[in-house]
This record gives structure tokens, C-alpha cells and sequence, in this order.
């Protein structure tokens, strides 16, 4: 009897296991394909390159800068360069090969590698789009097609402050790039660059947007990316999942000279803009009213009734400027500017720029509690090179600390200005001309290292340079603001 009972008791426990068991079974059964679908959305999501590589490709060219220097037989080519790809059982460039060096027949003087660069073709007869620091200072430029066609460009123009140039060659029937909206552009899409780093030619590699309108502090806000890029991509395409061009790759972020994970691009509807004036004019003309600005900060517009800090602080008007005869002081605060507003002082150097020299603006101003309108005649902006005002007396290298055979003249960084750009070591570009200007060094430039040696002083570099062959390249590496780069001077010309 008791047995009995027991058995009956278990029977109720058992029957519960099995319609658990049961219950899980079909509750796995029903989470599985939902499982399996949300894997394969994944998947599905996605993207795949193959057919933007196949539709932009072709339009993607290799450009390569040649420098003419005399013929001395040394060959003069970067031997940092020609050690990377042999270490790496690359493939030696035609145009890196020291035993067939090209040679200007009848000049004497031989056209050495210089650099390597990428492109995009803007229309079927050949105008091709890329960075102005690809083609700064090269004496002879060439143009690689995807298909091996090589041509002898011609350079358009270039404009230094965007970073953009349009060269041309002479040929017709080209695959040219369609082009995209930025303002369509979202932080998170899928972008993919096509370019040549390293002189590797068609090499693609793809990211994501990270943000837009970044600013570095240059004349236009950026692109931002992580798309890998590297010495070699400069100036080829940004490209968006339709396969259209959004941006021109141009810079990296980095503290050792390599990818990081930070790319920029500048937003092709800017270049093109640029590259429209070049065809037509070889130059870019931009506006200028002659003050200096600051930024607007949170006290400062809370404490003069302001609100929310927007503006340009101007600091200082130049004597006989536009901003002088309009009536800008220092202290105003300049809101809107021929009827756009300026929301931080970056906003005003671009607003300006792109309005013609000669227009009369309406410049809006908030001094002491109100505002007020002014008319301002906009001026054009100086030639960019060396920036000099008219009748400005020329900056002479002070004794002891100028390298006139490679055009520095340098200066010690002060201990505030080595922890403000956490630093150790370093000196500070007053000057560069010459064969530093040719190499893309400029004034405020923090040199780190010459030839690989890290340099503390001007003396140690003096003593470095000294021990140096002034015949072949010699690398610097330099601090511009949070960037880190090289530069190869060349003082054989």
C-alpha cells in the first residue's frame, strides 16, 4: 500500500518534468529561427565593396611627382622609401627604380621620384582632381591609369589653404566620378577610399563616418573617418555606398607618423567649388575684412548679456582695413555676416572667404548689450605665399639660429610650450623657405627629430645637419598642432 502510494506520488512530478522539458523544446524551437533570422539580418546588413571597386575604380588614377635636379650620378632617390618596400618583398615602383632614373635628354638634368599620390577623374577629357601638397614643388607630374596608361600631366591649379588641385592630361573617353551630396552624408554610414599608399597602387580599404564638419584648424571643416589612410592616399576619393565621391582623402591624425584610426577628408562640394575657380582663373579669389578673432567663451557671453557664446570676438582691426572704415572695434562681437550667421569664430574666416572682393555686406555686430548693423565692402585676400602685407619689411633669420642650406631659421621652445604640446624635446620653424617651403614646412612647425636624431635644441640641430650629406634627402619629423608627420628636404634643386 504504501508503495503504491508512493509510486502514484512520483507520477505528478514526472508528468510536470516532461511538459517542462516539452515546453522548452517548443520555446527553443520557436526562438531558434528567430534567432537564425536576426544572425542573417546581421549578415545581410553588411556591406559589400565589390561593386563600388568595379563602378569607381577605373576613375581612381596614381600620380607621382617628379623633381629635376642635376645629374651627379648619385641616383638622389629616397632611400627610406626603396627599404620599405624591399623589406616587405614589395615590388619596386618604375618611377623609385634608382637604375632607371628619367632623364631630361638635352638639359642634363635627371627627373628624380619626389613623391606619390592619388587622384579621381572629374570629366571624360581628362581634368583630375586631388591635393595641393601632392603636386607643391614638383617639376614634372605623371599619371597612372588603372589600366597602365600613363600620361604627362599638367597642373590647372592649386589652391594651398583648401588642399586642393586639378591637373589635366591629354586624353579623352575617360570613366569619370559621379558626384555625391555631403549634406546627405550621415555620421555612421559605410564610406570606402581607393588610392595608392605606399605608391600601392588601387589599394581600397573602407570605414565608417565618424564625424563631419570637423575642424583642425584649417580654412575648411572635415570629413572625419576611420578609413584606413596613408602616405600614397593623399587626394584620392571618399566614395559613398551609391558610389559617388563626398570627399578628397587629405589627412591623418597621428602621434607617430602612422594610421591611428583618424582619417579626414575634405567635403568634395568645397572642393569642387575650389576646383571650378581654378579652371577658370588658376587661382582662388577670396574675400578679407582685416580683423583678428577669437572665440566667443561661455563666461564672456554670459557676463556682457549675450547668452549662449556664439559669434567671433573680434580682438583687433587692422588700420585702413574694411573693418576699420566700416566701424568694427575691438570688443565687438559679430553675429552674422552678409546674411549668415556665424555660430563660432571658424564660421567667420570661411563666410568672408567665400564672399567675392568688391561685395557690400551687411555685418551684424553685438556691442555693449545690443546689437547693430554695419556695411562692410569686402577686400581680397593676399596671395598665400609668405602671407606678407604689402610694404611689410621681410623677416630676416636673427644670428646663430637660421640652417640657411636647408631655408629654417629655428627657435627653443619655451617650458610652457613643451607641456602644452606634451613634448620633451623639439624646436620651433620661425622660417621656412627654400628647400624646407619645398619639403611643406611652414612657420609655428615643431621639428622633433632630423635624420632620425631627436633634437632638443637648435644647436643639436646644427650639429646634425653638419655630420649630414647635403646631396641626399634627409627626413624630418615635425608637430603641427596635434599632427605628427614627415617632411624629406631636398637641398640639391
Amino acid at each position: 500500500m504504501s508503495m503504491t502510494l508512493a509510486l502514484r506520488s512520483r507520477r505528478p512530478h514526472r508528468s510536470l518534468l516532461t511538459h517542462a522539458v516539452l515546453g522548452v523544446s517548443v520555446l527553443f524551437a520557436f526562438a531558434l529561427p528567430t534567432a537564425v533570422q536576426a544572425q542573417s539580418a546581421i549578415v545581410r546588413g553588411l556591406p559589400d565593396f565589390t561593386e563600388l571597386v568595379e563602378q569607381v575604380g577605373p576613375s581612381v588614377v596614381n600620380i607621382r611627382t617628379l623633381e629635376k635636379v642635376g645629374s651627379d650620378g648619385n641616383g638622389n632617390v629616397d632611400e627610406q622609401m626603396l627599404e620599405f618596400f624591399k623589406r616587405f618583398g614589395i615590388p619596386v615602383p618604375p618611377g623609385l627604380n634608382p637604375k632607371n632614373p628619367r632623364q631630361d635628354k638635352g638639359s642634363g638634368e635627371e627627373a628624380q621620384p619626389r613623391g606619390v599620390g592619388s587622384g579621381f577623374i572629374l570629366s571624360t577629357d581628362g581634368l583630375i582632381m586631388t591635393n595641393a601638397h601632392v603636386v607643391d614643388g614638383a617639376d614634372e607630374l605623371v599619371v597612372t591609369l588603372p589600366d597602365k596608361r600613363e600620361y604627362k600631366a599638367k597642373l590647372v591649379g592649386a589652391d594651398k589653404r583648401t588642399d586642393v588641385a586639378v591637373v589635366k592630361i591629354e586624353a579623352s573617353g575617360l570613366s569619370a566620378v559621379r558626384i555625391g551630396d555631403v549634406g546627405r552624408l550621415k555620421v555612421g554610414e559605410w564610406v570606402m577610399a581607393i588610392g595608392s599608399p605606399f605608391g600601392l597602387e588601387n589599394t581600397v580599404t573602407a570605414g565608417i563616418v565618424s564625424a563631419k564638419k570637423r575642424e583642425t584648424g584649417d580654412f575648411l571643416p572635415f570629413i572625419q573617418t576611420d578609413v584606413a589612410i596613408n602616405p600614397g592616399n593623399s587626394g584620392g576619393p571618399l566614395i559613398n555606398m551609391r558610389g559617388e565621391v563626398v570627399g578628397i582623402n587629405s589627412q591623418i591624425y597621428s602621434r607617430s607618423g602612422g594610421f591611428q584610426g583618424i582619417s579626414f577628408a575634405i567635403p568634395i562640394d568645397e572642393a569642387v567649388r575650389v576646383a571650378d575657380q581654378l579652371r577658370a582663373n588658376g587661382r582662388v579669389t577670396r574675400g578679407r575684412i582685416g580683423v583678428q578673432i577669437g572665440q566667443v567663451s561661455k563666461d564672456v557671453a554670459e557676463s556682457i548679456g549675450l547668452g549662449q557664446p556664439r559669434g567671433a570676438l573680434v580682438n583687433g582691426v587692422e588700420p585702413n582695413s574694411p573693418a576699420s572704415k566700416a566701424g568694427l572695434e575691438p570688443g565687438d562681437i559679430i553675429l552674422r555676416f552678409d546674411g549668415r550667421d556665424v555660430e563660432k569664430s571658424t564660421d567667420l574666416p570661411r563666410i568672408v572667404g567665400n564672399t567675392k572682393p568688391g561685395n557690400r555686406s551687411t555685418v551684424t555686430v553685438f556691442r555693449r548689450g545690443s546689437q547693430r548693423d554695419l556695411t562692410i565692402t569686402v577686400a581680397e585676400l593676399e596671395p598665400e605665399r609668405g602671407d606678407r602685407r604689402a610694404g611689410a619689411p621681410e623677416v630676416r633669420p636673427p644670428a646663430g639660429s637660421a640652417l640657411p642650406a636647408l631655408g629654417l631659421t629655428l627657435s627653443e621652445l619655451t617650458s610652457a610650450q613643451k607641456k602644452e604640446l606634451n613634448l620633451k624635446t623639439g624646436v620651433r620653424v620661425d622660417v621656412a623657405e627654400g628647400a624646407a617651403a619645398r619639403a611643406g614646412l611652414r612657420e609655428g612647425d615643431v621639428i622633433v627629430t632630423v635624420a632620425n636624431v631627436e633634437v632638443g635644441s637648435v644647436k643639436e640641430v646644427e650639429a646634425v645637419v653638419a655630420k649630414l650629406d647635403k646631396t641626399r634627402p634627409i627626413n624630418v619629423l615635425f608637430r603641427r598642432g596635434d599632427w605628427a608627420q614627415y617632411a624629406v628636404i631636398r637641398v640639391a634643386r
